[in-house]
């Protein structure tokens, strides 16, 4: 159950790092190519879900790495959920509903995360 956990975490810490690095640093010009939802959302918002993002993906690995409250990993996985059911949400509310998929992988993977992130407990 601990590979599995650390197997997880360390491929949601990366994706998110690197995505939530780019939403948090960038210009809307940048992220428009690739992330076609910036478009109608302001920027302000944008660099808070990269900064969610980015405390997600500490929050899998730094917790259960040092001991410290390790409960942080459950918040964070149930975090990353939560923003997977908003990106869903925004996809199908701007008619993309073809583009859901990575969402839906995502939104698995962090939910199987949170039941793994109990062994910490």
């Amino acid at each position: 159950m601990t590979i599995a956990y650390w197997i997880v975490a360390a491929l949601l810490a990366a994706f998110y790092a690197y995505a939530g690095g780019k939403k948090a640093v960038q210009s809307k010009e940048r992220l428009e190519p690739m992330m076609g939802w910036v478009d109608r959302t302001p920027m302000a918002l944008v660099r808070v879900i990269g900064m969610f993002e980015l405390l997600g993906a500490a929050g899998l690995v730094l917790p259960p790495a040092t001991g410290i409250a390790p409960w942080l990993a459950l918040a964070a996985s149930a975090g990353l959920v939560l923003i997977q059911v908003g990106g869903i949400t925004v996809h199908l509310a701007r008619g993309e509903g073809r583009l859901i998929g990575l969402n839906v992988v995502l939104l698995a993977a962090a939910a199987c995360e949170v039941w793994l992130s109990t062994i910490w407990w």
